[in-house]
C-alpha cells in the first residue's frame, strides 16, 4: 500500500511486544502450538508449553500477528470472550516441520519476515506502526533514539484520531525494541528487561540494517543502505511483485523507481536503492519467462505477464525447493477449510440470547 498516511497503512498498535524483540525459535515454537490449539496463548500453562516467561508469551503472541503468521478471531463458543489464534497458510509454508525453513536457518527467511512485518494491504495492514514510520516514512538520516520517538509521535498525532494516541512511554519502548531487534553494535542496558539476552538471541540483527555511532544519550542510529549480499534476489523479487499486486492484480508493470523509493515499497523496507534493486532483479529475470525489465521514455519497469501475487509465490517457492509440490502440502483453500477462523467474512461473534437485567449488569461490570 503506497501512502504516506500512517493510518492507511498500519493499525495503531504500540508496545505490544512487552519490550522483547523476536528471538530464535519463538516463531516456529508458537506456530506448532497454535496449529494444535487455538487457545494456546490464553492457557495457564502457556509459559510451560512455549518454554518462556509469562510476559514473553504476550510478546510471542504479538510477533506472530505482526509477522502475519497468525490471525486472531472470535472463538467458536460465544461464551469465550478472548480472541483465539489460527496459523496462516504462509506460516504453514514457512514454519511447518515440512515447510520452507522452520528454524530460519536461511538469512533470506529473515528478510522475508522483515517484509511481511512492514508490508501493508487492505486485507492485512502492518501491525507495527513505529517500525513502518522508521523504515517507510522517516527521513533517510541519522537519529538518536529520542529523535526516532519524536518522528513517530509526529506521524501518530497527524494520522490517528486522538483517542488512538499511545502514551509516550509506549512509543519509547517501541524505539528501544526496534534498536534491540536490528542493531549489531547496541549497548547493553542493565535497566532494560531482557536486554542482554536480546543482544544474543534476536536473529534479525544478522540483516545489518541498523548501526550506531557515538555513545550514551547522544548516540545516533543510522539505517544502512546499499548492496545486500545476504538478500536473495528471489526474496526481493517476491516483495516487489507482492507490492505490485496492490495496484495491478493482473498482468502489468511497475516502475523500478517506485519499487525503490515509494513509502511502503521494498526499496525502503530493505534500504536498497534503484541501482541495487535493478541489479538483483536482473539476475532473476533471465530464468523466468513471465518476468522482464522493460524501458520506455527513459524509465525502467518490472513487467509481469501473469498475476503478480501468483508469480510472487512461484518465484519464492522455487527458491525454497518447491515446498508446495511436497506430498501432503495443503492449498490455501484447504488450509482455510481446516482453520475457518481465517475466513474474514466469518468473524462476527455468534449472536447470544438477550441477557436478563442481572446478567446485563454483570456483563457491564466485566467489560468495565
Amino acid at each position: 500500500m503506497s501512502d504516506s498516511r500512517l493510518a492507511d497503512a498500519a493499525e495503531p498498535k504500540f508496545g505490544r511486544h512487552e519490550t522483547f524483540a523476536p528471538r530464535f525459535g519463538w516463531l516456529h515454537k508458537a506456530y506448532l502450538a497454535v496449529k494444535g490449539d487455538d487457545e494456546t496463548f490464553h492457557r495457564e500453562d502457556a509459559p510451560v508449553t512455549l518454554g518462556v516467561g509469562k510476559n514473553m508469551v504476550n510478546a510471542m503472541r504479538y510477533w506472530c500477528q505482526a509477522f502475519k503468521l497468525t490471525e486472531e478471531h472470535p472463538h467458536k463458543d460465544p461464551s469465550y470472550r478472548a480472541y483465539v489464534a489460527s496459523p496462516t497458510w504462509r506460516a504453514r509454508w514457512l514454519l511447518d516441520v515440512e515447510g520452507a525453513d522452520p528454524y530460519l536457518e536461511d538469512t533470506g527467511s529473515l528478510w522475508l519476515l522483515h517484509w511481511w512485518l512492514l508490508s501493508s494491504s487492505p486485507e492485512a495492514k502492518c501491525l507495527a506502526p513505529s517500525w513502518y514510520v522508521m523504515f517507510h516514512l522517516a527521513p533517510l538520516s541519522r537519529e538518536t533514539s529520542e529523535g526516532m520517538a519524536t518522528i513517530i509521535t509526529r506521524h501518530v498525532h497527524e494520522d490517528y484520531d486522538e483517542e488512538q494516541w499511545p502514551a509516550s512511554e509506549s512509543i519509547g519502548r517501541d524505539v528501544d525494541c526496534l534498536i534491540k531487534m536490528y542493531a549489531l553494535d547496541q549497548e547493553f542496558n542493565p535497566l532494560s528487561p531482557g536486554s542482554f539476552e536480546d543482544l544474543l538471541a534476536c536473529p534479525f540483527r544478522e540483516l545489518g540494517l541498523l548501526e550506531g555511532q557515538g555513545k550514551g544519550k547522544e548516540r545516533e542510529w543510522l539505517f544502512t543502505s546499499g548492496s545486500r549480499s545476504n538478500l536473495p534476489a528471489a526474496v526481493l523479487a517476491y516483495a516487489c511483485l507482492d507490492y505490485a499486486s496492490q495496484f495491478s492484480p493482473n498482468a502489468g508493470s511497475i516502475s523500478l523507481a517506485r519499487l525503490a523509493n515509494e513509502p511502503g515499497a521494498p526499496g525502503r523496507a530493505f534500504r536498497v536503492g534503484e541501482p541495487e534493486l535493478t541489479k538483483a532483479i536482473e539476475t532473476l529475470v533471465n530464468g523466468h519467462p513471465d518476468l522482464q525489465i522493460v524501458e520506455a521514455l527513459g524509465q525502467r519497469s518490472l513487467a509481469f505477464a501473469t498475476a503478480p501475487q501468483t508469480l510472487a509465490w512461484d518465484v519464492l517457492d522455487e527458491h525454497y525447493g518447491r515446498v508446495r509440490d511436497r506430498e501432503g502440502f495443503p492449498t490455501a483453500q484447504m488450509w482455510s477449510q481446516k482453520y475457518p477462523g481465517l475466513d474474514r467474512g466469518n468473524r462476527k461473534r455468534p449472536r447470544k440470547k438477550a441477557a436478563s437485567q442481572a446478567e446485563g449488569l454483570a456483563l457491564m461490570e466485566e467489560n468495565a
